[in-house]
């Protein structure tokens, strides 16, 4: 209470916990099932950063990170995607000092050529407009379709539960359930010697070199598992390494996701795409790598180490099941939540090349009505962030969902590739696809359209896109962007550019 008053925002229990347990501010209590905090060292921690500018709406400082992924918006990690609250902004009815007109309205569709994750269509779903996404990606239109598909909820938790039991029954069969007990029991009891409560503490105030001392202990640990991975015979990552998921999943763990791919192909055809994203989630998750490079991976790791994030030694994961439990628990939960907010709109990413796709041919291939509709009113507008350049490998971000699940990659066709880099030639060929993408779909759209592309446009590319694809900026607006989904605390600016017909004064 006293932290929301100091701050003029809302800060929950959570919020000061994860203070504590990161080392910002002690623990006085004694007891370690407790906390006791100093308001002193409270204030003195928040008076240490500059109190940001909240009162710029489009930089949403005010809303919490439970907000910024609710329901289906954390279905599954992807990096570069937009929160839900900033196409909000520009769907919604509302105007302000800042949207002085509105643009969207109920029964509209909306057009998403660089659908990503399925931000755009899951969220004009919500406002009563239809939504057609576009990715070249077979993963994101894979993601965004199950995002935004209808499902028999009691029917879908009824085969996830026997998914959950067939994992479970599979660890129990196999020796790793008394490895990870025995490893697990050695483990508390070294962490709990030479990591106390109060060790991230010391290491904030320099009282402890974490590098130094964290390399010792991970090795003084090292000998206690490798005896028990010999005395369990667990067997660990392949020598002949020829694919992703070899390279990342120890052998246990990658037994119990091809367990699961084959269940899931047998008899879940309707819900498989549900079914794939629960599965490709918890694959992400089990990757043989530390804790703190989960969103960038390294080199795999299949030892005991010292983890940063934790302040301990930690140990790599040798079964699926808690996470994969874990995971479809929480899809159902956020399904449900939308399943309450959701209209009877359509909602459809094609997987497509949005150059030069015939939206209205391929929409009819999956929904002869949504394609009578578009024909009829036309599509009222385009909100997308396209890719950066050079910037995020969109393809292999997802490698591991593309081999376990035989999906077709088409890395050649992105636009802004991150192996083709930034120089001069990559930006004139980002322009010219941006562009051709812009043309493509306009001829779809109604004569008074709205288009709004979300960009970091540090090489200020889009006044050239917009001449390219026959059009002009009609206003632009900036934003800090403070909320981000993926664990990543470099901030930066991004724009907003509203593009109209170049025709239309």
């Amino acid at each position: 209470m006293w932290a929301s008053q100091y701050l003029g925002k809302h800060v929950s229990v959570s919020n000061i916990a994860y203070l504590i347990n990161y080392g910002r501010i002690a623990n006085h209590a004694k007891d370690s099932k407790q906390n006791l905090i100093d308001p002193q060292e409270l204030k003195l921690y928040y008076d240490r950063f500059d109190k940001k500018d909240t009162h710029d709406s489009l930089s949403f400082a005010n809303f919490k990170e439970v907000e910024t992924t609710k329901h289906i918006h954390r279905l599954h990690p992807y990096k570069g995607k937009f929160i839900p609250q900033l196409v909000e902004f520009f769907l919604d009815s509302h105007t302000d000092d800042i949207k002085t007109a509105q643009w969207f309205g109920e029964g509209d569709i909306v057009l998403d050529p660089f659908c990503g994750s399925g931000t755009t269509l899951a969220v004009a779903n919500t406002f009563n407009m239809h939504a057609l996404g576009v990715d070249i990606s077979c993963f994101n239109a894979t993601l965004s379709n199950a995002k935004v598909g209808q499902y028999n909820l009691e029917a879908l938790t009824r085969v996830l539960e026997d998914l959950i039991d067939k994992v479970e029954s599979l660890h129990e069969k196999s020796p790793i359930k008394e490895f990870e007990n025995a490893l697990d029991t050695h483990l508390q009891n070294f962490n709990n010697r030479h990591f106390p409560k109060d060790f991230k503490r010391k290491v904030v105030l320099g009282q402890v070199d974490e590098r130094i001392y964290g390399a010792e202990k991970a090795k003084e640990f090292l000998g206690i598992y490798e005896e028990l991975l010999q005395h369990f015979t667990i067997p660990l990552l392949d020598s002949a390494q020829t694919g992703f998921i070899e390279k990342w999943y120890v052998h246990p763990i990658r037994q119990e996701l091809l367990f699961l791919k084959e269940e899931i192909d047998k008899r879940h055809e309707g819900m498989r795409d549900i079914l794939y994203i629960v599965l490709s989630r918890t694959a992400r998750s089990c990757r043989a790598t530390t804790h703190a490079d989960l969103a960038t991976l390294k080199d795999p790791i299949t030892t005991t180490y010292y983890c940063k994030k934790h302040g301990k030694i930690c140990r790599p994961l040798f079964s699926l099941k808690k996470w994969f439990s874990h995971y479809a628990k929480d899809t159902l939960k956020r399904l449900k939540e939308f399943q309450a907010l959701r209209s009877g709109c359509f909602s459809l990413c094609l997987q497509a090349d949005a150059c030069g796709v015939d939206l209205m041919a391929e929409v009819s291939k999956h929904n002869k009505d949504f394609a009578h509709l578009i024909d009829a009113q036309k599509i009222a507008g385009i909100f997308s962030s396209p890719p950066y350049v050079g910037l995020i490998d969109y393809h292999e971000q997802h490698a591991y969902a593309y081999e376990l699940f035989s999906l077709k990659r088409q890395d050649h066709l992105e636009i802004g590739a991150m192996q083709a880099g930034q120089g001069k030639i990559a930006r004139e060929q980002y322009m010219q696809g941006i562009a051709n993408v812009l043309k493509n779909t306009k001829r779809f759209l109604k004569p008074n359209y709205n288009v709004f592309l979300v960009a970091n446009d540090k090489f200020n590319l889009y006044p050239r896109i917009a001449e390219l694809a026959g059009m002009r900026i009609a206003k632009c607006y900036h934003r800090p962007v403070i909320n981000r989904s993926e664990k990543d605390t470099r901030g930066y600016q991004e724009s907003i550019f509203h593009l109209k017909d170049h025709r239309e004064c």
